[in-house]
């Protein structure tokens, strides 16, 4: 399948319709963060389609778990033993 990147640059506009508590919801998500409503907006949908793609572990647990080997490789490799 192909790798959706998490930084870009190029946007596309689109029309959808949502309920109206989504819509507040991100937008209070978005006020609270500091971040525009499309991040947030983008975000939302990124995590959405990593989870329907079943057969590859998500962006964020994949990222964690790096960093988790990075920062505790010598203890892995102990218990290893």
């Amino acid at each position: 399948m192909m790798e959706i990147p998490v930084t870009t640059t190029l946007r596309e506009k689109f029309s959808s319709q949502a309920s109206p508590e989504v819509l507040a919801a991100l937008r209070q998500i978005a006020e609270s963060q500091g971040r525009q409503f499309q991040a947030v907006l983008d975000e939302a949908m990124r995590d959405y389609i990593d989870r329907q793609q079943k057969e590859r572990p998500r962006r964020h647990v994949m990222a964690t778990f790096a960093s988790s080997l990075e920062e505790f490789d010598s203890l892995y490799r102990e218990l290893a033993k």
